[in-house]
């Protein structure tokens, strides 16, 4: 697989459904994955608070994942921390 994004160094949920995500090229921000949380049946479980905070990154720091492999597109994740950058600046 082709990776054309910097890798996902740090995850760490904060409140809700809001995870702050750090790359390596220094993009950081909030970022709000109540979007995806019940979205479909990989992401039900999620809509439990705890489980919701066993994201992990996934190896090689493509993306976020969890236990049940519920995860998101690297490229969108991506893209939402940049959305999530701009409005917090």
């Amino acid at each position: 697989m082709r990776w054309d994004y910097p890798r996902l160094i740090e995850a760490k949920p904060t409140e809700g459904t809001l995870v702050w995500l750090r790359w390596e090229d220094g993009l950081a921000a909030e970022v709000d994955l109540g979007r995806v949380v019940g979205g479909g049946p990989v992401f039900q479980p999620l809509r439990d608070p705890e489980y919701f905070r066993r994201i992990a990154i996934y190896p090689g720091g493509m993306t976020l994942h969890w236990p049940n492999e519920a995860d998101i597109a690297p490229e969108t994740l991506y893209e939402w921390t940049e959305e999530a950058a701009r409005v917090a600046a």
